[in-house]
């Protein structure tokens, strides 16, 4: 039998690939499996038994190189042909459909979520909310291997290090997106504090690029620098026998779990549960912030936003303390290394339902049987919801919602996260995978907008009415008034909030404001603003910053902020104050309101195009 496996990506994606190789060579001992990689993987798997021939072309190669490789390839009359990449683009689709078809392979395998067309037997791809390496030991199923998991397997070259215990020290995160790596001063600092606490020799690796000329300059112990001195097989060898390995999302951490190295790896961006280090020896641990927004990237059956955002809070975040705690004792020091207070911390999840992923996981590489729910409905107090476009919305009244905060008042146990969403914010999220990422995610999604009362009708899951910011503040800040909730305006143009505060504690003398600010939702700010919130001792956060962007910045700072709810009102001050009118009451009761407003502001009419552009793609939902 003659077999083509494509692994067409990064250093990371083919380590994950090699317990599916591995299984494949027990399966057929026989057979010639050649692989198809990348360049700077290739090394990977070269002179190992996985393997009986490897090719390489750039991702990105150009289209003429790429298919004089293809015809190359099908010369070699291969059987089978096994795709190991999630079909996530449609020109991802049309080029490994033309590898399939140009190959000659009768046999073609890979994952199918409606783009796999071209695939003769499939596995159904449930999306990034399941392990890659179960995902490609299930492939290779298909073709009598056991899919049970099993280790990496990775060629290592000897490259002796003249110490018995030493730490190793990665600041990269691979070319594929910088917003992966931890602050260079921070990880420097964890560093330091590790190898003095455990007496262990500092070892830096890496390649271009990787920041380790900035780490060297920041660590304060004396260490040995590796970067760009190893090939792939030589760091292999350098990490299997290391005693502890830190770093970020990366090939390098996935080359540390590889060879069995206990690791302490911070992850923000990206989604450990499809991407953490395999690792069949010992722990591997995830830190994270435990921000609401993360991961924004390959989540559900979306790339997402592999860049992340500017703010990239997720990652600052993560405290070198936090990094520090969780590192898990090297398997060659005696233990105990760790006092009772020095144990890990465990952090808030994004739904709040485990204390997995998002803070620390020791990950034993067999795959969680209970895999953080990252997507979904209907989770803890979010209560049951229907489905729009692929976004929850939650079938609340104002009693309900009024019922709901104070309970979460009451138990002051974190911060909850309300959006009001309208079908102009559900388009948003169609092309913005962070603000997508949150309304997937925050604890309710309330009815902001006749037009979801139309689609939830139109899909046979009526709502029971509209609850809006523009009516919930004065309905909240009512009963606010009567049981002592504290409230925090934050947001709108200058002196709006400060109106908006005025006129509701007119209204409602007992009402408590804890503070009134306008400040800005500028990545730079945000320390400044949370500090002030927390400092008012508010219960209640409402953020006038605009859609998306008052929800992204609750989403990026919910875990510090010390309130029982967060909410996003856009420009509800500036209806509470009186700045901008709203429609009148047979308008507001008609579902008009939104036509009085473009009467008012006409420059609101290319957002408006939105509009028609959501009843289309809910009809499309209807017929689905």
């Amino acid at each position: 039998m003659k077999i083509l496996a494509v692994q067409w990506a990064d250093i990371g994606d083919l380590i994950l690939t090699t317990p599916a190789l591995s299984a494949l060579r027990e399966a057929h001992p026989a057979a010639h499996i050649a692989l198809l990689t990348s360049p700077h993987a290739a090394p990977i798997v070269q002179n190992t038994p996985l393997v009986n021939a490897v090719y390489t072309l750039p991702r990105y190669a150009p289209t003429a190189d790429m298919l004089k490789l293809f015809w190359r390839l099908r010369a070699e009359k291969f059987d089978a042909i096994v795709f190991f990449h999630h079909i996530s683009t449609r020109a991802g689709a049309w080029k490994y459909a033309a590898l399939a078809y140009i190959s000659g392979a009768k046999r073609r395998i890979g994952l199918d979520n409606g783009r796999g067309g071209f695939l003769t037997e499939r596995v159904t791809d449930t999306g990034f909310e399941r392990h890659h390496a179960e995902y490609w030991l299930e492939l290779a199923s298909k073709l009598g291997a056991d899919p049970s998991p099993r280790p990496c397997v990775v060629a290592r070259e000897s490259y002796p290090i003249k110490t018995s215990a030493y730490l190793v020290v990665h600041p990269g995160s691979g070319g594929y997106s910088l917003a992966r790596r931890w602050d260079v001063d921070k990880l420097a600092a964890a560093a330091d504090q590790l190898a003095s606490q455990r007496g262990l020799q500092m070892v830096v690796v890496g390649g271009a690029g990787d920041d380790g000329a900035a780490l060297m300059s920041a660590l304060k112990s004396p260490a040995l620098d590796l970067t760009g001195k190893t090939t792939l097989p030589q760091l292999a060898d350098v990490l299997a026998n290391a005693s502890l390995y830190l770093g970020s999302d990366s090939g390098i951490s996935h080359l540390a779990g590889a060879v069995g190295t206990p690791s302490a790896v911070v992850f923000g961006p990206t989604n450990p549960v499809a991407w953490r280090p395999w690792n069949m020896k010992t722990d591997a641990v995830i830190v994270r912030s435990g921000v609401e927004c993360s991961p924004c990237s390959f989540y559900g059956q979306t790339l997402g936003a592999p860049g992340g955002c500017a703010a990239r809070t997720c990652m600052k975040l993560v405290t070198v303390a936090q990094v520090v705690n969780s590192a898990p004792l090297p398997l060659n020091l005696p233990p105990p290394l760790r006092g009772e207070g020095d144990l890990p911390v465990e952090y808030r999840d994004i739904h709040h339902t485990r204390n997995l992923y998002l803070g620390i996981e020791a990950s034993d590489g067999t795959g969680d049987k209970n895999p953080s729910p990252l997507v979904g409905e209907g989770l803890g107090v979010r209560g049951k919801s229907i489905s729009i476009l692929g976004l929850p919305v939650h079938p609340v009244t104002y009693d309900g919602l009024l019922a709901q905060i104070g309970r979460w008042v009451a138990s002051k146990d974190r911060a909850h996260h309300i959006c009001t969403i309208n079908p102009e914010f559900m388009m948003v999220a169609q092309t913005d995978p962070i603000f997508k990422a949150v309304l997937l995610r925050s604890d309710l999604n309330v009815a902001d907008g006749v037009g979801l009362l139309w689609a939830a009708k139109r899909l046979g899951h009526p709502l029971p009415g509209r609850v809006t910011g523009s009516d919930g503040v004065p309905i909240i800040a009512e009963h606010a008034a009567q049981a002592g909730w504290r409230l925090f305006f934050l947001g709108a143009a200058d002196g709006v909030a400060q109106a908006a505060a005025g006129v509701l504690m007119a209204r409602h003398p007992n009402l408590q404001m804890a503070g009134v600010y306008s400040g800005s939702p500028r990545p730079e700010d945000e320390d400044a603003l949370v500090a002030r919130v927390n400092d008012s001792r508010a219960d209640i956060l409402f953020v006038a910053y605009g859609a998306p962007g008052q929800d992204k910045w609750i989403a990026r700072n919910l875990p510090r902020l010390n309130v029982s709810l967060a909410m996003g009102v856009g420009g509800s001050f500036d209806f509470i104050a009186g700045i901008v009118p709203r429609a009148p009451g047979w308008m507001q009761r008609a579902g008009l309101e939104w036509l009085y407003r473009l009467i008012r502001q006409p420059w609101r009419a290319k957002r408006m195009l939105r509009l028609p552009r959501f009843v289309w793609a809910v009809l499309r939902q209807q017929q689905a």
